[in-house]
């Protein structure tokens, strides 16, 4: 959940126009996920965010800084004005947002949130603070293959979870790219999905749009489906190798380069990048893209797995896993709120290592089978597999069949510092709008857009003394409660 104002975005609308479930929907309805808590909040948003400085500008607005008063968070805002944009841009900014509500990748960006007022839009998103891709590259002392080949591993990753979605960000590039923090191994996210589209059936797509370097030829003949992000991660890859692009030369004359399609790895300067490398540059850069390899493919390559970390996995926080407890929905997505939200990059840096080593397939979804082999390597195979199925019951929260980044960090957080008084606190400061010390159905359902069956169950649960609100102390007590 997000900070939302007192006044109410219009009733019973989500941000893609479709109607939030009627008074008469069952309570076993309710979907968890943290795509739940991102509705449209009108008013200003200085009420919940302290302005800093500028991150940079566009042609619709600025990125600022912002820290978010409830929590002391930093966090990201793209303003987008108004009057400086025509319907078709709108429609693109909201796609935009709904692209990455369903998005939940250690790689991808998050969005918190989305506010409006009667001359901006304010998307909220993480904040990145570690640089773009190629900046921090030129600051480091040395650069190896084996350091390009765990960059590429991650922003593949993002683009399978992607692809798996059926979602083409048809804009990859160095500058979309942002690392986490300045620390040398820190985690980079694929940002700015404004370009990006949702296909459906295996339609080809006919927009031209992306950068030049980086756009596939397939583009800019208007006719290319979601392989025209490798060939644009193909692209980072060799500039990443040897410093200049496939196709260089004036714009024109790059996208004249791009269409034919030919490039060369110059001896001076290739002769020290292996083979591997340049065999998987050469299928990223297939011009036929009916030919091209797919990210899925491109991860799973020989280079890219035998440079990736292969560290040992740490089972303290695996073992958190089988403690969750989730089967109460209004609990766990309280739970993955302040774990989304109040959880620090630094708190979840551990967690997150740990995902990806057991996430071998990059996708950011953690299958049975991939759980299965972690386990294996503790107990015999009856043992392991009943576990799994355990864990899989109380943290598959969605039922997606996986267990989901967003799933695997709420679950695998050391429970007493994810629920401390000081994080109840926070959460509790968020969803008490007004400040009158209870949260009232109409803060709480216009932050989750709950039916009145979620409010009144949430009321049985923890509305102690009946009076039709949550207190601090019953707030404090729901979360804190294990449910048998």
């Amino acid at each position: 959940m997000g900070p939302c104002s007192s006044q109410q975005r219009k009733p019973g609308k989500y941000l893609d126009g479709g109607q939030k479930p009627g008074p008469n929907a069952k309570p076993d309805e309710f979907k968890v996920g943290p795509d739940i808590f991102i509705t449209l909040k009108q008013g200003s948003i200085s009420n919940f965010y302290k302005i800093e400085k500028s991150l940079g500008s566009g042609a619709f607005g600025e990125v600022r800084l912002v820290i978010h008063k409830s929590s002391g968070c930093r966090r990201a805002m793209k303003q987008i004005r108004k009057d400086k944009i025509i319907k078709d841009d709108e429609e693109s900014m909201f796609s935009e947002v709904n692209t990455l509500k369903e998005l939940d990748h250690p790689n991808i960006v998050k969005l918190h949130e989305l506010f409006q007022d009667q001359k901006n839009y304010y998307l909220i998103t993480e904040f990145l603070e570690g640089g773009e891709l190629f900046e921090k590259i030129t600051e480091m002392k040395f650069f190896t293959e084996k350091m390009a080949a765990d960059i590429m591993k991650q922003i593949l990753g993002g683009v399978v979870h992607c692809h798996e979605k059926k979602i083409v960000h048809r804009d990859l590039k160095p500058e979309n790219i942002l690392f986490e923090n300045k620390k040398p191994n820190s985690n980079l996210k694929i940002i700015d999905f404004g370009t990006s589209k949702k296909v459906e059936n295996n339609q080809n797509l006919t927009k031209r749009l992306g950068t030049p370097y980086y756009i596939a030829p397939e583009v800019l003949k208007r006719n290319y489906n979601e392989k025209c992000d490798v060939w644009s991660c193909g692209v980072i890859l060799y500039i990443m190798l040897c410093g200049y692009p496939p196709f260089g030369g004036p714009d024109q004359e790059i996208l004249q380069n791009i269409e034919i399609g030919k490039y060369e790895f110059d001896p001076e300067d290739w002769c020290k990048i292996s083979d591997e490398a340049k065999n998987l540059i050469k299928k990223m850069l297939t011009k036929d893209y009916t030919l091209r390899i797919s990210a899925q493919e491109a991860f799973n390559d020989p280079w890219i797995q035998k440079n990736a970390p292969n560290a040992p996995i740490d089972f303290k926080a695996i073992n958190n896993l089988s403690s969750f407890f989730g089967k109460n929905k209004v609990r766990a997505a309280l739970m993955q709120f302040i774990s989304t939200n109040l959880m620090t990059n630094a708190e979840k840096e551990e967690l997150l290592n740990e995902f990806k080593k057991i996430d071998k397939d990059g996708n950011g979804q953690i299958s049975k089978e991939e759980l299965l082999q972690v386990y294996l390597k503790q107990y015999d195979e009856i043992k392991a597999k009943q576990m799994v199925d355990d864990i899989f019951d109380k943290v598959d929260m969605n039922k997606s069949g996986f267990v989901d980044f967003t799933e695997f960090i709420t679950s695998a957080a050391n429970e007493e510092k994810l629920l401390s008084k000081q994080r109840l606190q926070q959460a509790f400061n968020i969803f008490d709008t007004n400040g009158d010390g209870q949260i009232s159905k109409e803060e709480l359902q216009e932050i989750m857009g709950m039916d009145d069956n979620i409010w009144k169950e949430i009321l049985e649960m923890c509305d102690s003394n009946q009076d039709g609100q949550i207190s601090l102390e019953e707030f404090f007590e729901f979360l804190l409660k294990k449910y048998q």
